[in-house]
């Protein structure tokens, strides 16, 4: 299991890669439901975490910057440390308001 430390884009970019056996740089920004299904599980995975998404919140992560902005919520909500200093991202989706 990874540490609890917050999944940034890189690493989510690195998770889909895996779907389909791609480079991370061939990984589309928007993501279909299948590819979702994928990464939440694989997210899970990795961190022992199950993200609360409903079938809304589930429909609202369109986007990898999303998807990332949901895996930090989680990480967040089961006592993570927070995104301070060198290892912090300050790209779209991260002021993205969540439910």
């Amino acid at each position: 299991m990874t540490d609890l430390a917050r999944p940034d884009r890189a690493e989510v970019l690195t998770m889909l890669a895996a779907f389909g056996q791609r480079a991370a740089e061939d990984v589309p920004e928007e993501l279909g439901s299948l590819e979702l299904t994928w990464l939440i599980a694989e997210f899970e995975q990795r961190y022992g975490i199950e993200p609360d998404l409903d079938d809304d919140a589930f429909e609202a992560v369109r986007t990898v910057d999303d998807a990332v902005a949901v895996f930090r919520a989680a990480v967040l909500a089961a006592g993570g440390p927070a995104a301070t200093g060198a290892g912090a991202v300050t790209d779209a989706g991260a002021g993205a308001a969540r439910p």
